[in-house]
């Protein structure tokens, strides 16, 4: 039983070694948001796959957009478009720590894109959404380059 204890702590702690990054934007091998247009979110109120050939490096970074339309949109005003806090998860980002995103969490407020852990965690998140994103507005430049 012990071993088996041993064996499931090792385990988390190498799945949370796994998703702590360094890195100011959020990306699964190199991709930023999971290779998802940041600007359909906006344009078309829904996640839209981005595509290889319409591929944009912004903060150490790729980027990828459904048309060339988009990527020429973001590249016009990147800030505007990009999640808010690297595409970390803003519920965590309030409580201090980076922590990974799903692309179903997403959320527009004040025109500005969010993601959250999973849809427990966003739940969570929009009760109390204004204060939360005060709090991670002050949070973000103390983590935002730290693991």
């Amino acid at each position: 039983m012990k071993k088996l204890l041993m064996t499931a702590g090792m385990g988390l702690l190498m799945s949370i070694q796994v998703f702590a990054q360094k890195a100011t934007v959020f990306n699964t091998d190199g991709t930023a948001i999971h290779g998802y247009d940041a600007v359909a979110f906006f344009t078309d109120s829904k996640p839209e796959k981005g595509k290889a050939q319409f591929s944009y490096k912004w903060q150490d970074v790729n980027w990828l957009f459904a048309s060339n339309k988009n990527l020429e949109a973001f590249k016009a005003a990147p800030e505007k478009y990009a999640p808010q806090y690297g595409g970390y998860c803003a519920y965590g980002t309030a409580d201090g720590h980076k922590a990974p995103t799903e692309i179903d969490t997403w959320t527009i407020a004040d025109n500005k894109l969010y993601f959250n852990y999973n849809k427990n965690v966003k739940s969570m998140w929009m009760k109390d959404q204004k204060k939360l994103i005060e709090k991670a507005d002050k949070n973000w430049p103390e983590i935002k380059d730290k693991e």
